[in-house]
């Protein structure tokens, strides 16, 4: 059964001046970074543009986002509640981070495009004969030293609770590497969590126009936990049980730290 806020809020999903104007800016500012983006591709340099662009498009979108704990920022795993498209704007921007998605985005128009300038790794969960490539292309990405986000819920989920995690996802850190960390993040969207989620039956396109219609900023506050204990990296199931109770112990808890804006 769908809840009556979901299904409220995809019964109000239609375009308004505020959608189409951020729209607009969103596209301006792709317009603006593309040409010095694809210069330093040329010289195979990376691009600090791609960072940039995340974090402007999340301020167009409402984003405001802050911080508690201390962010890893080489050889690290982020595993990470999902809540939203929202999400990576957010930790692609401020953490820096790729990310771990279904193959379905790279072949999305744009989006996939965009997706590839981040260096997403893409996985097919259900193909079983693709596992092995796809473990050693996150590992491969990993061994470079920036962050990865992975989202092991598999989808997105209500944001004041976890879905199951996917233990399978985190074959491709077994064994983990001796200069790689886990460490879970909480994405806390506080009393907005159940509006900004994009659940069934609401559409990606429904929601994206949702949230840029909204006339309140969105608050999100990114917790960085503390990494996981090596004891808890044996085995997949270990580190998919050890993250999952970390963040779930944070969504119980309120924040004892004073976060930072960023």
């Amino acid at each position: 059964m769908v809840s009556p806020s979901i299904a409220s809020a995809t019964d109000r999903a239609s375009i308004t001046w505020r959608t189409v104007a951020r729209l607009a800016l969103m596209v301006l500012t792709l317009l603006f970074l593309i040409v010095p983006h694809l210069l330093y591709r040329a010289v195979g340099r990376p691009s600090p543009m791609v960072m940039a662009f995340l974090n402007a498009v999340g301020w167009i979108a409402g984003l405001r986002i802050r911080t508690t704990g201390t962010r890893l920022r080489r050889n690290v795993l982020f595993v990470s509640n999902h809540v939203s498209w929202l999400d990576i704007l957010a930790l692609g921007g401020a953490a820096r981070s790729a990310f771990v998605s279904k193959a379905e985005v790279g072949t999305t128009p744009l989006v996939g495009w965009l997706a590839d300038q981040n260096h997403t790794i893409y996985v097919q969960r259900e193909a079983r004969r693709e596992i092995h490539n796809q473990t050693n292309e996150l590992r491969v990405a990993l061994a470079r030293g920036r962050p990865v986000t992975l989202f092991p819920e598999g989808t997105t989920g209500p944001g004041d609770g976890l879905l199951p995690f996917r233990a399978s996802l985190f074959q491709a850190v077994i064994p983990t590497p001796p200069n790689l960390q886990v460490q879970p993040v909480f994405l806390d969207y506080g009393a907005d969590a159940n509006d900004i989620a994009w659940l069934d039956p609401e559409s990606g396109l429904d929601n994206f126009k949702r949230i840029l219609a909204r006339k309140r900023t969105v608050a999100l506050t990114i917790h960085y936990l503390d990494p996981l204990p090596d004891a808890a990296e044996h085995d997949r199931k270990a580190i998919s049980e050890a993250a999952r109770a970390a963040i779930a112990g944070a969504i119980g808890r309120p924040s004892a730290a004073a976060p930072h804006r960023l």
